[in-house]
């Protein structure tokens, strides 16, 4: 089992192919001309994936063709041949890959996807890559790990010398033709050269609609984010490095008396109309379960309702409301229900977008009151609020949003309001537990999470159950666990959710995040988008 473990991080550091090359940390290789290429079979392929910016050469005019390929270098070379980025990861997978080296962008960019692993907290980023390990990472690119059940790799004559959790790899490498053996042997364990390395990326390009789809703009999802504390400078600061496409800001909260107050800021209306955002306002509850019954219980109440926020988005120009009504108690159903679809028919009228935020169905009071089909028939979106599993009064320890909840609450949605009405929010802030006599948490951003983790030296290991790192360390005695919410953990939920073709992703809260997640969540939704016919 050790064996096979640390043979499979072999295989999955693969980054700049091109040695000296290294210098070129996070940008893409620019040389595509070299003088000792001449005679190399790979030479065509070689000019071909330098002319796209995947491989590059020493600086001084050489691509040194047979010097074999370091893990962190091939790594580097598949995410460049995917269009992806590297991604400065806050929390470090691996104790050998130093924040400082040119790879580390890169080897996260394949970790985050799940392109790479490696052995525990090793890498190995300096190591030859082998030949089955390079086969094991392209079918795993290219989404193919899952596919090839056949004995392709049982024909070559060394066969019994392939690894058996390479077996399945090397068949699909041979039959796709991106792999070749000579004279009858595929030479598994045999370090790969940088001109193989290139004729291999060259032949995976050029099979199937890999070109096409890697070449293909990636499709506009919603993003959206609520405005929460700060001020309208740091809600556009953070709506910017987010790339936020829908700003909603918490500007209106419906009184127990039918009134909605009005704190609309026109600075930040200036600003998304000229930079081309959407304004979608917020009306609240203030989570106040008696006076949101007051309201829906009452017809004229409702309409009362209905009608100031129509004035509102008439008078202010807004692109859509989004109901954020907490705490409902379960006797209002009905009523809800009838209050937004009297509100989506004045949003219809008006031209304007009409969403509602609502909470995992666990079967509980909390949801009790949003039925989530009849609610999904009358608005244009619903958000699924994808977080506190385990809540701040929580009486167990756990996940803020682990992965597995997250995708039976967004299934248990989908199976009731169609995909392309469905938004999943999550979370940019996680809770640190204190394991005393009796459970209790604190909730921090993940910018205090990576400070936390740093300065008690917490231990790290990563769940893959829950697909997170849990954090544990001890201060005066008392143990702490964090359930880690970063950039690997929000890329996996994201591929997660691309599966079932929604709408968009929502965050909460603003100004918590650390900056390297927006880059893996692009990565995530470009590598997500890729559906590769070999």
């Amino acid at each position: 089992m050790k064996k096979y473990i640390l043979s499979l991080c072999l295989l999955l550091s693969l980054t700049s192919l091109l040695s000296p090359v290294q210098a070129s940390a996070l940008q893409a290789p620019s040389q595509t001309a070299f003088h000792d290429i001449s005679a190399s079979f790979a030479k065509d392929a070689i000019d071909r994936l330098a002319k796209r910016g995947i491989v590059s050469g020493d600086g001084t005019g050489a691509f040194l063709p047979r010097k074999p390929v370091t893990r962190a270098e091939f790594t580097a070379m598949i995410a460049r041949m995917l269009k992806l980025k590297p991604v400065q990861n806050d929390v470090s997978a691996f104790r050998d890959v130093s924040k400082s080296a040119w790879y580390y962008g890169w080897i996260h960019t394949g970790l985050n996807l799940s392109i790479v692993q490696g052995n525990g907290f090793m890498f190995y980023p300096n190591a030859p890559i082998t030949r089955q390990e390079a086969a094991v990472i392209v079918t795993r690119a290219m989404k193919q790990n899952d596919v090839y059940h056949g004995n392709t790799a049982g024909r070559y004559l060394d066969a019994v010398s392939i690894a058996k959790w390479a077996w399945d790899a090397v068949g699909t490498a041979t039959d796709t033709g991106w792999l070749q053996g000579s004279k009858g042997q595929f030479r598994p364990q045999d370090a790969i050269t940088r001109e193989e390395t290139a004729k291999l990326l060259d032949r995976v390009l050029q099979s199937g609609n890999v070109k096409t789809s890697v070449d293909r703009q990636v499709p506009a999802n919603i993003h959206m984010g609520w405005l929460y504390n700060g001020t309208t400078k740091e809600y556009i600061s953070y709506a910017k490095r987010a790339g936020l496409n829908v700003l909603v800001p918490r500007w209106y909260y419906m009184e127990s008396n039918g009134k909605v107050s009005d704190h609309t800021d026109q600075a930040l209306l200036t600003w998304a109309r000229s930079n081309g955002r959407q304004v979608w306002a917020m009306v609240g509850n203030r989570g106040n379960a008696e006076g949101t019954h007051s309201v829906l219980s009452s017809a004229q109440n409702r309409k009362s309702v209905v009608e100031s926020i129509a004035a509102n988005v008439s008078k202010y120009q807004l692109d859509g409301i989004n109901i954020d009504f907490e705490n409902v108690m379960p006797q209002d159903r009905q009523n809800l229900t009838a209050f937004i679809t009297q509100l989506s028919a004045e949003m219809k009228r008006l031209g304007a977008k009409l969403s509602i935020d609502v909470s995992p169905d666990l079967n509980t009071d909390w949801t009790a009151a949003f039925d989530y089909a009849a609610l999904g028939r009358q608005v244009d979106y619903v958000v699924l609020m994808s977080y506190d599993q385990h809540w701040g009064g929580s009486p167990k320890a756990g996940s803020v949003s682990s992965l597995p909840w997250s995708e039976s609450a967004l299934n248990k949605l989908v199976n009731q309001v169609t995909a392309k009405k469905s938004i999943i929010a999550y979370p940019l802030y996680t809770r640190d537990w204190q394991l005393a006599s009796s459970v209790s948490s604190q909730d921090i951003s993940l910018i205090e999470q990576g400070h936390r983790i740093r300065l008690h030296k917490a231990s790290l290991a990563w769940n893959a159950d829950v697909a997170q790192y849990e954090a544990a360390y001890t201060i005066g005695g008392v143990r702490h666990r964090i359930w880690t919410e970063e950039a690997r953990s929000l890329s996996m939920k994201h591929l997660m959710a691309a599966k079932y073709q929604i709408a968009g992703y929502a965050y909460w809260y603003p100004g918590a995040e650390t900056t390297d997640v927006w880059q893996a969540i692009n990565n995530a939704e470009r590598y997500a988008s890729y559906s590769f016919r070999i």
